[in-house]
């Protein structure tokens, strides 16, 4: 297993109320849950979110906490509720309410990975699927709380924007003809978990950068962004979806040739974002 639960980049001196998360993008896979999976390691990663991490590095110049993942997405899924545990892979978990994202296999402890492939035959104990939330999500969202909390403190406000890829093909059917896909997708659960003054300054920057921005189509976010926007606590929360060949060869889970340049961008469009947290904006509930 990963030898910490999670990787926490602090800034040299803390001066905006953002927070950048990445939930998603662990990559170290425990060899004893490699050997038990009827898929190869290439196939596992293919619902991780390669790199994103590496993309977001720079937010500790911008005086912004970056918090990221070690376990892989595939091993335990930080970006959904405790409770999600799936009936059809974990022993002894009743089948509770209807529940999409369980029902096809993307609980907290995952049965599939993209394209709806099985991770691994037959099922695990509950006390496997226990261990693994004590061991990565309990401490994972124990600290994303933390520096939520902190910032409350010091800023007044706490910015969580929570980092993610998408695959290019994901917008598809959300793209308006004779217009561009959209680069980026935000979620903010249509306005429920962050005030509107917060997405609008988030797209701003991607915007500056020369991207094109859609919101909550076809992602408006999920477990993280529900449970820690609270703008009414002056708590925001937005995921952002950025497409995966902007940076990525999704075939082969490698960088591109672009990477160097798009990882430059982001450094851009991250200090602009952290900026906002410097700034008074009227982002007190209405």
């Amino acid at each position: 297993m990963p030898n910490a639960p999670y990787r926490l980049e602090m800034p040299a001196e803390r001066v905006t109320s953002v927070v950048f998360s990445s939930p998603h993008s662990g990559r170290d896979y425990p060899r004893d849950f490699l050997r038990g999976s009827v898929l190869d390691e290439h196939a596992v990663r293919s619902s991780e979110d390669a790199f994103v991490d590496l993309l977001f590095s720079d937010a500790p110049k911008t005086g912004a906490p970056l918090l990221a993942a070690t376990a892989p997405r595939a091993f335990v899924d930080l970006n959904r509720s405790a409770d999600e545990l799936d009936p059809a892979l974990i022993d002894g978990v009743r089948i509770a309410m209807q529940n999409p994202r369980v029902n096809s296999g993307l609980g907290v402890v995952p049965r599939v990975v993209a394209n709806g492939r099985s991770i691994r035959s037959g099922k695990m104990s509950l006390a496997e699927a226990q261990a693994r939330l004590g061991r990565y999500w309990r401490p994972y969202h124990a600290c994303l709380q933390a520096l939520l909390d902190e910032n409350r403190a010091l800023f007044g406000e706490a910015i969580l924007v929570d980092c993610h890829s998408m695959p290019h093909d994901a917008t598809v059917g959300v793209a308006r003809i004779g217009r561009p896909r959209p680069d980026v997708v935000l979620g903010d659960r249509f306005g429920a978990s962050a005030h509107g003054a917060v997405t609008d300054r988030i797209e701003a920057a991607f915007v500056a950068a020369g991207l094109n921005v859609a919101r909550n189509a076809p992602f408006a976010g999920a477990y993280i962004t529900q449970h820690y926007g609270r703008p009414s606590r002056n708590q925001h929360a937005v995921q952002i979806e950025i497409d995966r060949s902007l940076y990525m060869d999704e075939q082969s889970i490698r960088p591109n040739a672009d990477f160097r340049a798009f990882r430059h961008l982001m450094a851009g469009i991250i200090a602009r974002i952290s900026a906002i947290g410097c700034s008074d904006l009227p982002m007190a509930a209405e």
